[in-house]
C-alpha cells in the first residue's frame, strides 16, 4: 500500500469511528434523557400538579322557553344559571381533568320524567321547548344527573351511568392520560316556591351502596383509584396521605379519582366502612378526620388553602362562581386561587370555553395540568404533562 493509500486508508477508518461514536453518544443521550424523565415522573405525585375542572360539567343550559319562566319568576337566580357545557368527550378533548355531576337518587324511575316547568311553559302560552331527556331512559330506575329537579332539568349525559360510560369510553381511547378527577354532588335539594318540585330521594347508606355499585357497574377496579389503594399499609387515609403521600403520577395515568361533594353524606358513607375501606370515593373530609384525604375549600382564601396542600390533603376549590368574575372579566380570584396551590380548579369558562368577555380559566400553552406552585422542590417539567 502506498504511502498516500494508507493516509487515505487512516482517514476514512477515522472519520468511521467518528461517525460510530457520534451515534453511540446520540443514543446514549437519548437513553438518558428518557430514563431521567422516567425517574422524574417515578417521583412525581398526582397531588403535585394543578389541574382545570368544570363546574356543573353536565349543564346544557335551559330551553328558550324555560328561560322565560326563569326570568319572570326569579331574575337574580336566571343570572347565575345562563350558561352551558358541551359534551364530556368534548370537555375532555379540551384539557378539563375534573367533572362535576350532580346527581339524584330514582330507585324506583319515573320521579323526575315530568318536569314542572314543562307545565308552567304550557301555562304561559309560550312554545315547548325540545324535549330535555329521552322519556325512556327518565321512567328507568338509577342516578339522574340534572342541576334542580323540575325547574333545570338538562344534561349533556343522562342517566350517571351513562355519563360514567362516555367517560371511561374516553379513558380507555387515552389509556396514559392525566389523572381524571370525577366530583359527584348527591343533592338534596329542597322545594323552591312557588314552584311545584318533587322532594328529592334521601341519600341514606342505601342509596350510597347503590352510587358505588353504578359505578363499578361501569368502571372495573384497575380503572380507578380507590381509598384503599391510597391507604395501603397505614390504619386510616388521615394518616397515609400525611405520612407517605399521594400514588405517583406515573401510578395515576389512565385512572380515574371519585370524590363525593357534600360533606354532610360522609357519616352515611362511612358506615361500615371506616377510614373508606372497600369503597369507590373519597368524602369531603374535615381535615385531620381518619377518612381526610380530599377536602373542599370554594370560598376558601388562598393562605388556609396552601397551608392544606402543603400538609398533603387534595384541595378542590373555584375559580370563580355565579358568573360573576366573567361578566367583568375579573380576574383577581382566579390568580389568588392558581397561586394557593389547590389542585382542582373548578371554573364555568374552562379552556376552550371563554366567556364574551374574554375571562377563562387555562393554564399557558393549553397545557392540561401544571405542575403545582407550592412543590417547586419537586422535579416537574411540562414534557411529563402530557402522555
Amino acid at each position: 500500500m502506498s504511502r498516500n493509500d494508507t493516509t487515505h486508508f487512516l482517514a476514512s477508518r477515522h472519520t468511521t469511528t467518528a461517525r460510530i461514536a457520534g451515534q453511540l453518544l446520540t443514543a446514549m443521550l437519548a437513553c438518558c434523557s428518557t430514563a431521567a424523565l422516567a425517574m422524574q415522573s417515578a417521583d412525581l405525585r398526582l397531588n403535585q400538579l394543578q389541574y382545570i375542572g368544570s363546574h356543573n360539567s353536565y349543564h346544557a343550559g335551559l330551553g328558550a322557553s324555560e328561560a322565560v319562566i326563569w326570568k319572570h319568576f326569579d331574575p337574580a337566580t336566571f343570572a347565575m344559571l345562563d350558561y352551558a357545557h358541551p359534551s364530556l368527550t368534548k370537555q375532555l378533548d379540551d384539557g378539563v381533568r375534573q367533572l362535576e355531576l350532580d346527581v339524584y337518587g330514582d330507585a324506583k324511575g319515573g320521579r323526575y320524567a315530568h318536569p314542572a316547568i314543562d307545565a308552567l311553559v304550557r301555562q304561559a302560552g309560550l312554545p315547548p321547548d325540545p324535549p330535555f331527556a329521552d322519556p325512556a331512559v327518565m321512567q328507568r330506575p338509577g342516578f339522574k344527573v340534572m342541576h334542580i329537579q323540575d325547574l333545570d332539568q338538562r344534561s349533556n349525559c343522562q342517566p350517571f351511568k351513562a355519563c360514567l360510560a362516555e367517560i371511561r369510553a374516553w379513558s380507555r381511547a387515552h389509556p396514559t392520560h392525566l389523572p381524571i378527577f370525577i366530583l359527584v354532588e348527591t343533592v338534596l335539594s329542597p322545594a323552591r316556591k312557588p314552584y311545584p318540585v318533587v322532594e328529592p330521594e334521601p341519600f341514606d347508606r342505601k342509596a350510597l351502596d347503590a352510587l358505588d355499585t353504578e359505578v363499578r357497574a361501569v368502571f372495573p377496579r384497575d380503572a380507578y383509584l380507590s381509598p384503599d389503594d391510597v391507604r395501603g399499609r397505614f390504619v386510616t387515609l388521615n394518616a397515609a396521605i400525611r405520612q407517605q403521600g399521594w400514588p405517583t403520577l406515573q401510578r395515576a395515568r389512565g385512572k380515574v379519582i371519585f370524590l363525593l361533594d357534600q360533606r354532610w353524606v360522609g357519616p352515611a358513607y362511612l358506615q361500615g366502612h371506616p377510614s373508606l375501606r372497600s369503597r369507590v370515593f373519597f368524602t369531603n373530609a374535615m381535615p385531620g378526620a381518619e377518612d381526610a384525604a380530599f377536602t373542599e375549600r370554594n370560598d376558601g382564601d388562598a393562605a388556609s388553602i396552601a397551608n392544606l396542600v402543603k400538609q398533603g390533603y387534595l384541595v378542590r376549590t373555584r375559580t370563580d362562581a355565579d358568573l360573576k368574575e366573567a361578566a367583568r372579566n375579573d380576574t383577581t380570584r382566579r390568580d389568588a386561587m392558581l397561586a394557593s396551590g389547590a389542585q382542582l380548579l373548578s371554573t364555568d369558562y374552562p379552556d376552550g370555553e371563554p366567556a364574551a368577555t374574554g375571562y377563562v380559566v387555562s393554564f399557558p400553552a393549553h397545557l392540561h395540568a401544571r405542575c403545582d406552585p407550592l412543590f417547586m422542590h419537586v422535579r416537574c417539567t411540562s414534557a411529563e404533562l402530557s402522555p
